[in-house]
This record gives structure tokens, C-alpha cells and sequence, in this order.
């Protein structure tokens, strides 16, 4: 009887030793000789260096270097797009350390190499540094003015601007009935993590091997740039992934520490290690969302959505890093969403701002551009006066139209499509599952003190970014298979997850899987990581690929060893089976090792529908969730216990995006929110009460298991959902958001607005 680990909602297999204690997180190591690096970074957000004097501070006890630009032989190398690496993003890029100029708070200066960190902060007082302090570009509006320019040689700010397109939008726009055109804004925030990043580097000059600690989500890829940078061949260094406390999309990606550390370790001989506080995670992690748009909407009559365009302005920050672009084009690709618009055209240019530069974040693009279209929605729903989820339930795209082209992007062009989907489906289910049709009668209602609104909002997630995964499998001395992963774990539970399919697929017990090794470089031949919800997808598929592999190679040997044709050999739980009654134990083929690859340039497509209950405060502006329900339907589910999870985890996070977090700066490029004393963050007691149903109607035809990414898909809708249940609880006021975060101040400020007009 096969094994039907998948599906089963395994409790995860590293949560015990999480809670043990017994993580091992970069800064857990400390190894005989250790130095500690602290960097200066800058405090001003835009400037010319005249000088940087450490000649004070080398002398200082337990001081052993400080490393500026000047030496590094060549100057500092620059960061490489690792997404959309277009030749236009080049001249934006980010050196690892200033040289001439600083163009945002924090940009590192200087690294002291020191016996503590206390030491080196001590140090950094005596660097004397001085820069020429100039105009700082604050926003996206200074910046495509064009008298402030970051990149002087560039003459210009934007760095680039996408089109999606499909149809022929002008002329819809001509012939419709209805059309209706608005402004909109996310904030600026981040996916903070519960650790802060690190990294360990340990210089061996006899070998010339650099092993790097601290190595997260995309190591393989990181491994090659800091190859290049240090002048190494790639196999002469070793990432090495530990635990880590959240990635969120911005974690792992290559940072100018990724660069200076080790080179700190090269230069000084040393081990040396560098983690960063919670200041610096504010100010130096990248940041994410901060965007505006223009976009028009046109309709028939009957609500029938003909074509939607657009114009959005993204703030980048001070340089293009290695996937900055993702949410801008993510913006422009995704803005009609899951639903069946046929005519199209948004641009999205990106600007450069004396900011901390930008990456992806959870959902990056879709959480923002999914804002902007269900506000459109609800707004549209209330000029034509239909029912808000009749008008969803018309222009939602049907299953019959599967799998449905996406509008086409330039520059980078590159065709996709939706793989499959049933959306009216998920709809109807989440409006049943949140009792809908009784919750709708408290809309706008006051009920001691507090008004009640309701709205719901689909989504699409992306997820299966290629082009390859790959994974190894060993037979253990004690007959137990260990899996090597190339996918980095992030804390999505891919020990537990990976686990399940390398049972089911070898047909033996999940405790005869000794454990799941992921991202380190030492692992496979070669390996991509974890970003776009791919890691179940890819690296589940090129496990069945090494699964096969290594049921061929032990059929192989068996048979040599049996003297018969491998199609004679039968693999069971039991063991492996020949002719005749002969048979051998898996302990007995110790040793054999198979490498699998799934290689895949499409994406899959999980899809769902959100609904929400606030009740609004109107005296103080206080936002309080009911009632939550996200409806995710992710092809086949390996885990539900830990999609769900993933799905609520999410979800609060973009409740935090649309009612906290907010990165505010002032007009000189000041971060005016660098401690989590003004950064706001949800708690545990802030959305009790939220729901998750994960369903697996319609698996995806482009992997060999059938699932789609699911970590994404709660955080996506949220923005949108929230701000169209609040103004359909303050509809008495006229208030219609227009901008996240939701604070209670922006909300006071919209009812007193509204009290004022009527």
C-alpha cells in the first residue's frame, strides 16, 4: 500500500528543536579567534565624501582594521541585479561601500574589525568623516522634477519604466459607458524579521577557502557574485545556511555586508562576525511598497469591466539592488488581478530617492497594485449601483477560459500565463464559509459606539519562479535516506514538507528519512533558493526526479549483485527484492547517491478570496477585525497544517502593512521611524480572530505534483479588503481611503473631512 504522507497534516519536525532551544542562528557561533565588525554608516542622506581620517581609531585598543574604499585594490565592487538584470539597472547598482557619495542613510562608510562589538562601536567614534552635505531627494515627485539628481552622470532620476499591455486600451476607453479614474498610495514598510541579518566569514590562506555563514534564501547565486567580487573561484567557498529567524522576500538577498565581511576576514586573517541591530535592520534591510498610482477604470452598464490603465511611480530608493525591480513590474503585470479585463495598459516607472533602497517583500507588487484595484472596485460598485460582489462575480476570469494569457511586459519581455482555476468558486466559499448574506446586514450600522463594515476582494499569488531546482538523496549506513535540498529554508517548514514527498515518493516510513539538509552550497551540484512561493514546487519535483534516479541506480546494483535484469528487482518499504527469493536490505547499498533537476519556465497560479468585518470607532479612529477569512486554493496541498499557517502568518502581516507599519522620512531623507518604539508592529493580541480554509480543487499542470506557492497568498488582499470594509463602515462620512497604512489618525482625519463637507 503506498504512502499517503502527502496531504497529512504532519506536525513540522523543526519546531522541536526551535523550541528546545536548540536552533543554531549565525550569531549562536563563535569560533577560536573571532573578530567583530561594525560598520559607520552614514548620516547623511545625500553627500559628496571629501575625506574619511581613521588614523586615530587604528590605534585604539582591540582595534585591528578599519577597511574603507580605499582599500579595496580596483574600488568597491558593485552589487548585480540578480532579477530583471537589465543593462539599464546597471548604472544604479550598489557599491558595497561609499566612495564618493553617500545617497541614503545608513549606506555603510566604514567597517572596524574589533575583539567585541562594543570595542568597535567605541571606535567608530573616532573615525572623522566629511561630507559635503546636498539637496536630498525626498520623494517621487522631487525626484522626476530632475534639479536633484543622485546619479549626476545619468541625468536623470528614473531608472526605468515598465508597460503591461494587452488589447488596445485607448480605444475601449473611447466606447465605454462608464469610466471613472482615481489616485492612490501605499507606505512605505518592510518584512521585519524576529532576527535581524548576520554573517560569519572564516578566512583559510593555506587553502585559499572562504566559508561563509549566515547564508540565506538564495546562497548559490550569492556564492557567485561574492566569487567575482573576491577574485575566487566558486568552489573555493562554502555558504553555509543556519536557522533563521523569518526572510520575508528581504532577508538573504546580497547586501554590502555580504561583500565586507568576508573580505574583513580575508584582509584581517581572522574570523570575523558581523549582526546587525535592530536600528540598522530599519535603516539598511531593504525596504519595500512605498508607491503611487493614477489609474482609470472602464465600464459597461451592466459592470462588465472593458479596460483598465494606468500610470504608477515607485519609490526605489538610492539603488538598484539585486531583485528592486520585482514589485514595480509586478505592479504594472498584475494590476487587473483575477480578473478578465481585455483591454490593458499601466506603465510603472521606478524612481531613485535618497531612501534605503528597496527588494521584494511577501506578495511584492501584488499587496500594493491588489489596493488599488479593489478600491477601484468598491468605488465602481457604488457609481453603478450594483451589488460589490455581483460586480466581482461577473469579471471574474472563468475556469473555461484556463489556462488565461497575462498581459504582456516590457522591457523584459517574457510570456505567461495562468495554469488553472476555478475563482468564482473560492469566491462563493469564502462568502459562505463568512456568512455573508447575515454579516452584510451590519454595514455601516453603529452599534455602541462603533460602525460595522464588510467587504470581500480576490486574489492571484505567483508562485514556481525557475528555471531549476535540484536535489540529491543518500542512503544512510542504517538503511535511513537523507535528502539534500538546494531550496533555502526561510521558515516556511521545508524539513517537514520535503520530508512528506521523500516518503511518499521512496514509499518508505517518514522516520526512515534521517533529515532534510536545504541551501547550503555543500548540498548539491547546484541550487536556486527560496523566493516567489517556488520551494514546494520546484524543489518537491526534482525530489520524485532523484527519487527515480535513485531507485534506478539500486536496481542497477541489485541486479549485479542477484545476476538478473534490473526490471526484475522490486523496491518496497521492506527492502529490495530479486528473483528467485533473493533480497538485500537499503542499509546494504549504503553509499548510493542520486541527484535529481526539475527545470520549469512557468509559473503557477494559487488563487482565493478574502472577506473581512471591522467595526471603526469614528472619535478616535480605531480599527478593530471582527472577523477574518481567507479562502487560498493552492493545487495539490503537501502539508494544510502548514499552509494554513503560512496563510495566517501572512495575513497578519498585511494587516500590519494596511493599519501599522509605516517607514516615514522627513524632507532632508531623514528616517524619522528607527526604533520599534515608532515603527508599529502587530502583536499577538492585535487580530485574534482570523480564519484560514486552504482548498486543492485544481492542482497545476506544469509540476508533476500538482501545487502551487502558497505563502503569499494572505498577505496580498489585505490592503485592499481592509481599506474597502472601512469605508464601507464610515459610508455616512464619505470616506473613501485612498492611502495605507490605515492609522487612526488618517482615518480621524477622513471622518473630520467628512464631517466638515456635509
Amino acid at each position: 500500500m503506498r504512502n499517503s504522507f502527502v496531504g497529512s497534516p504532519v506536525e513540522r519536525r523543526e519546531d522541536l528543536r526551535f523550541v528546545r532551544g536548540r536552533g543554531q542562528y549565525v550569531d549562536d557561533l563563535n569560533p577560536d579567534g573571532l573578530l567583530h565588525a561594525v560598520i559607520l554608516r552614514s548620516s547623511f542622506a545625500h553627500g559628496r565624501i571629501r575625506s574619511i581620517d581613521a588614523s586615530a581609531t587604528v590605534k585604539l585598543a582591540g582595534v585591528h582594521a578599519v577597511i574603507t574604499a580605499r582599500d579595496m585594490p580596483g574600488g568597491p565592487p558593485r552589487i548585480p541585479m540578480r532579477l530583471q538584470p537589465l543593462p539599464e539597472f546597471m548604472p544604479f547598482e550598489q557599491g558595497v561601500i561609499a566612495d564618493t557619495k553617500v545617497r541614503y542613510v545608513g549606506e555603510p562608510i566604514a567597517v572596524v574589525v574589533a575583539t567585541s562589538v562594543a570595542v568597535g562601536e567605541d571606535a567608530l567614534d573616532h573615525i572623522v568623516v566629511d561630507i559635503e552635505p546636498l539637496p536630498a531627494v525626498s520623494d517621487c515627485e522631487t525626484s522626476a522634477a530632475g534639479d536633484r539628481l543622485l546619479f549626476e552622470q545619468q541625468g536623470a532620476n528614473c531608472a526605468m519604466t515598465f508597460t503591461a499591455e494587452c488589447g488596445d486600451a485607448d480605444a475601449a476607453f473611447k466606447a465605454a459607458a462608464y469610466v471613472r479614474r482615481e489616485k492612490f498610495r501605499t507606505g512605505r514598510h518592510f518584512g521585519l524579521t524576529l532576527e535581524p541579518r548576520g554573517v560569519m566569514a572564516e578566512w583559510d590562506a593555506a587553502t585559499g577557502r572562504l566559508t561563509v555563514s549566515g547564508a540565506a534564501k538564495v546562497p548559490f547565486f550569492n556564492r557567485r557574485v561574492l566569487a567575482e567580487q573576491m577574485g575566487l573561484p566558486e568552489d573555493s567557498i562554502a555558504m553555509i545556511e543556519n536557522d533563521v529567524g523569518g526572510g520575508f522576500g528581504a532577508r538573504g538577498e546580497f547586501y554590502p555586508e555580504d561583500f565586507l565581511i568576508p573580505f574583513a576576514a580575508r584582509y584581517t586573517g581572522r574570523p570575523v562576525k558581523w549582526i546587525e541591530d535592530r536600528r540598522e535592520n530599519l535603516m539598511a534591510m531593504n525596504h519595500a511598497r512605498q508607491a503611487q498610482v493614477e489609474v482609470e477604470i472602464a465600464c459597461a452598464h451592466d459592470g462588465t469591466i472593458l479596460a483598465l490603465r494606468g500610470h504608477a511611480h515607485v519609490d526605489m530608493g538610492a539603488y538598484m539592488r539585486t531583485n528592486g525591480a520585482v514589485a514595480a513590474r509586478n505592479i504594472a503585470q498584475f494590476m487587473a488581478g483575477p480578473y478578465r479585463i481585455p483591454n490593458i495598459r499601466v506603465k510603472s516607472s521606478l524612481w531613485m530617492t535618497n531612501k534605503t533602497p528597496v527588494g521584494t517583500y511577501r506578495g511584492p507588487g501584488r499587496f500594493e497594485t491588489d489596493f488599488f484595484r479593489e478600491r477601484l472596485l468598491d468605488m465602481v460598485a457604488k457609481d453603478l449601483r450594483l451589488d460589490r460582489v455581483e460586480l466581482r462575480r461577473r469579471n471574474l476570469i472563468p475556469a473555461s477560459h484556463m489556462p488565461y494569457p497575462l498581459p504582456a511586459i516590457a522591457p523584459f519581455p517574457a510570456s505567461d500565463e495562468i495554469d488553472s482555476g476555478d475563482y468564482r468558486a473560492t469566491l462563493d466559499r469564502c462568502l459562505e464559509e463568512f456568512g455573508w448574506a447575515d454579516k452584510a446586514k451590519l454595514a455601516g450600522k453603529l452599534i455602541d459606539g462603533r460602525f460595522h463594515g464588510l467587504a470581500v476582494g480576490c486574489f492571484i499569488e505567483g508562485g514556481a519562479a525557475g528555471p531549476k531546482e535540484t536535489a540529491r538523496l543518500e542512503i544512510n549506513p542504517d538503511g535511513s535516506v537523507a535528502v539534500f535540498i538546494g531550496s533555502s529554508a526561510v521558515g516556511q517548514g521545508v524539513e517537514t514538507v520535503f520530508a512528506q514527498i521523500a516518503a511518499d515518493a521512496l514509499e518508505i516510513p517518514m522516520d526512515r528519512i534521517s533529515g532534510v539538509h536545504h541551501g547550503s552550497t555543500a548540498y548539491v551540484s547546484d541550487g536556486y533558493g527560496a523566493y516567489h512561493s517556488r520551494s514546494v514546487v520546484m524543489g518537491g519535483s526534482a525530489l520524485l526526479d532523484a527519487t527515480k534516479n535513485l531507485h534506478n541506480l539500486i536496481r542497477t546494483a541489485a541486479a549485479k549483485r542477484f545476476g538478473c535484469l534490473p526490471s526484475e528487482i522490486k523496491i518496497s518499504e521492506d527492502g529490495i527484492v530479486g528473483p528467485h527469493g533473493s533480497s538485500a536490505r537499503f542499509a546494504d547499498f549504503a553509499g548510493l547517491t542520486a541527484e535529481g533537476a526539475f527545470l520549469n519556465k512557468k509559473h503557477t497560479y494559487t488563487f482565493g478570496a478574502h472577506a473581512a468585518h471591522v467595526t471603526v470607532d469614528a472619535r478616535i479612529g480605531r480599527i478593530e477585525i471582527i472577523d477574518y477569512l481567507a479562502v487560498t486554493d493552492c493545487g495539490r496541498i503537501i502539508n494544510p497544517m502548514t499552509v494554513r499557517g503560512q496563510v495566517i502568518g501572512s495575513l497578519v502581516q498585511g494587516l500590519g502593512g494596511a493599519l501599522l507599519e509605516d517607514l516615514k522620512y522627513d524632507k532632508d531623507g531623514q528616517l524619522l521611524t528607527g526604533s520599534l518604539a515608532d515603527y508599529l508592529l502587530p502583536s499577538a493580541s492585535d487580530f485574534p480572530n482570523l480564519r484560514a480554509v486552504v482548498t486543492e480543487m485544481f492542482p497545476s499542470p506544469i509540476n508533476p505534483l500538482g501545487a502551487k506557492g502558497a505563502g503569499e497568498g494572505g498577505i496580498i488582499s489585505a490592503g485592499g479588503v481592509v481599506a474597502n470594509a472601512v469605508a464601507n463602515a464610515l459610508g455616512a462620512f464619505g470616506v473613501e481611503p485612498r492611502e495605507l497604512p490605515l492609522t487612526p489618525q488618517r482615518v480621524w482625519e477622513m471622518v473630520e473631512a467628512g464631517r466638515l463637507a456635509t
